[in-house]
């Protein structure tokens, strides 16, 4: 049972963050170029501090529960008398999900600061280029996320 409810938390965490990227790159930025520089900053920086908030969350929790359910499979097999090793599609997704947590920290506590300092400032031209840097950061997050998803659908395909 509880290897089910960490399993489902991972998953809906992965959704929450890889949805909430979606939405902000192809739905949000978009619609918020019709805006002037100072109110879509502003309006960006309100949508990103809650979002954040979230993915902060959900970052940690799809890192904590995935660990707990390597070390967990680690344990079962070892107690059985057989050596781990881990399949490589774990390994991906391991590796990757450990450098979209990295971006994301690096994205909350680096770039998204240098935007709460420049609309706190009324700095736009610091606050696009903020902004800009972020869009990149979760634009190459968003692509490792998609390729986590797909390397687990493929593994599970096969």
């Amino acid at each position: 049972m509880l290897y089910a409810t960490l399993k489902t938390l991972h998953l809906l965490s992965m959704i929450v963050w890889i949805g909430g990227m979606v939405f902000a790159q192809f739905f949000l930025r978009p619609a918020l170029a019709q805006l002037d520089p100072p109110a879509r900053l502003r309006l960006m920086h309100e949508v990103l501090g809650r979002f954040f908030r979230a993915v902060l969350a959900a970052s940690l929790l799809t890192l904590g529960s995935g660990v707990w359910m390597l070390a967990r499979a680690a344990r079962q097999v070892v107690q059985s008398g057989g050596r781990f090793d881990m399949p490589p599609a774990w390994i991906v997704m391991a590796a990757l999900g450990s450098a979209m947590v990295a971006i994301f920290l690096y994205i909350r506590f680096v770039l998204y600061k240098r935007l709460d300092r420049a609309i706190a400032a009324s700095e736009w031209g610091a606050g696009g280029a903020a902004l800009t840097l972020i869009r990149t950061w979760v634009s190459i997050n968003l692509g490792l996320g998609l390729l986590v998803l797909l390397v687990t659908l493929m593994r599970w395909a096969a």
